[in-house]
């Protein structure tokens, strides 16, 4: 028994898996898509991403600049040594995989203004912010089951805003039905989220789960139009195939590779919306499609289809995606969809990426095709430098164009893409957009470079955002003409932010990371040439086990 002891003892030390994964956006994600834009790896997903999905494999005896650096192994602490199989265990895992997720500390300092994306349930107020997440996941016999909260606190202080228009001071400033919050309440507050925590059984690729992880999709890298992890986490069901091979029948011909999920969730209003004392929910289903031909496997394209609707209303027929209609008892649907494409040349360390949004159904398709659209670009370019592969230089841009179509400026009184009609609270979960963190009413630029060494990373980057362009356009459509251009054409609030930030191993699995960041503020709270800032510090500790 102690000779067994000691074997499984030594396994779990000192031999390592090629199988890494962590939330979404992380260090260690972000680092293994460039690996895989030098031909290192492959990316396991398509366009839909969750950090269960999200499991990276990478040869350890390959040449990369992190090579040494622990990324966060799952660890196989046994597997059976009959692999007697029958139908229904073909394809399953036998064994059991462990991956504990190491402690990870996030803390943020907002001088003037709340300023923060990507982040989750936290709120990135005025003041000191903080958050704090680990976690374990279980991986046995085609079952999955992961636990990973997040537990955050924001001393949020007072600061200067435009007052709310619905029914609380803290609600959004423009009323076109928007459940956005400017900031919760007056106090400090501490908050509890389940984070990206779920069950799930897979059998071969096909998967079916229900859990509150985060889910990422398309393209982007800063700005997904139509889900990211900007907001705190919603209960979910899911099921579909993950990244699959597939052939012709019966024959050996592959036609490419595809994944598909499909999914029915539930949003939750936030309490400063309305003074309607009633916490409302909204339905939020699903379906998206990716496709990478087998004569170009470095393309992918993709479509995504979503609604929101009230809870309660027939929500079974949702998990039809090609389910069509505008209104349902009288409540109204909120349907959006994308396309999009991603192009990769591995060894040049280029990826280019592009997606188009469309809102509502216009039968003005052929006199307008681009009413309610938005549109995404982006695109990364590495060099490698010194010997060996272990310096490397990554440039990175995305360029969001999110504001209102000119037609729809003159049919009625549209807030943008994450607003709606008769689904007063938009598209989000409890008062943050559930799409993009920036550029939500208008558009957003980004430019940065990255510097890849041993032993971490640094990146410098220009960001630009101009949030509520829509509001202006609104202001300036429904008042008098003759008013335009002496009132509206300089009331564009613009948030300009340089940035610096850093990661850096202080040992094989620890790490430190730290960011600072100034904002301009220019046209503040769309006053003319009035002007704010505020600078955001950043510093935090991970550790990898």
């Amino acid at each position: 028994m102690k000779k067994v002891l000691l074997v499984l003892f030594t396994a779990l030390t000192f031999i390592s898996t090629c199988f890494s994964q962590e939330k979404l956006k992380s260090l260690e994600e972000e680092y293994y898509d460039y690996m895989a834009l030098q031909g290192l790896t492959e990316r396991p997903t398509m366009g839909y991403r969750t950090l269960s999905d999200s499991v990276w494999t990478i040869d350890e005896y390959e040449n990369h600049p992190w090579n040494n650096n622990n990324l966060g192994n799952i660890k196989a602490f046994f597997e059976l040594d009959s692999q007697n199989t029958n139908f229904f265990t073909k394809g399953i895992y036998n064994g059991l995989k462990v991956k504990l997720f190491g402690p990870d500390w996030f803390n943020s300092i907002n001088t003037n203004q709340p300023f923060g994306q990507n982040d989750g349930a936290l709120w990135q107020g005025v003041g000191y912010n903080t958050s704090f997440s680990t976690g374990l996941r279980l991986e046995a016999f085609g079952f999955e089951a992961t636990f990973k909260p997040l537990v955050t606190f924001s001393q949020n202080k007072a600061f200067a805003f435009q007052p709310g228009v619905y029914g609380s001071e803290y609600s959004y400033f423009w009323s076109g039905n928007i459940d956005l919050v400017q900031r919760y309440g007056n106090t400090s507050f501490w908050q509890y989220d389940w984070g990206d925590s779920e069950i799930r059984y897979t059998w071969y690729t096909f998967t079916i789960g229900f859990g509150t992880q985060s889910i990422w999709l398309g393209p982007a890298q800063l700005n997904p139009m139509l889900s990211s992890n900007n907001a705190g986490t919603f209960p979910k069901f899911d099921f579909g195939l993950r990244k699959t091979d597939i052939y012709i029948p019966f024959t050996n011909i592959k036609l490419g590779k595809l994944e598909s999920r499909i999914w029915i969730g539930q949003l939750t209003e936030s309490q400063y919306f309305n003074n309607d004392g009633v916490i409302d929910k909204n339905l939020f289903n699903g379906f998206n499609i990716s496709f990478s031909p087998a004569f170009w496997e470095d393309l992918t394209i993709g479509t995504t289809k979503v609604c929101v609707t009230r809870w309660g209303n027939n929500f079974w027929k949702y998990i039809n995606p090609f389910y069509d209609d505008n209104d349902i008892d009288g409540v109204g649907e909120d349907q959006k969809g994308s396309i999009y494409l991603d192009i990769t040349i591995p060894n040049f360390l280029f990826d280019f990426y592009a997606e188009v949004g469309f809102d509502d159904y216009s039968r003005e398709f052929i006199a307008n095709p681009f009413h309610t659209t938005i549109f995404t670009l982006g695109l990364i370019k590495g060099f490698n430098i010194g010997k060996e592969n272990k310096y490397s230089i990554k440039f990175y841009t995305e360029l969001n164009f999110f504001e209102m179509s000119q037609d729809f400026q003159l049919q009625w009184c549209y807030m943008g893409y994450y607003s709606h009609g008769q689904i007063s609270e938009g598209y989000t979960q409890n008062g943050q957009i559930i799409g993009a963190g920036s550029g939500y009413f208008g558009n957003s630029q980004l430019v940065g470079l990255q510097f890849i060494f041993p032993k971490g990373n640094c990146d410098i980057f220009v960001q630009r955002d101009a949030p509520a362009v829509n509001y202006i356009y609104n202001m300036a459509v429904y008042n008098v003409a003759n008013n335009l251009i002496d009132n509206y054409w300089t009331l564009y609030e613009t948030f300009t932010t340089l940035g610096i930030k850093g990661n850096y191993f202080v040992s094989k699995s620890f790490i430190l990371n730290a960011e600072i960041d100034y904002t301009y503020i220019f046209h503040y709270h769309h006053v003319q040439y009035a002007k704010s800032n505020n600078f955001r510090f950043v510093f935090g500790a991970k550790y990898n086990f």
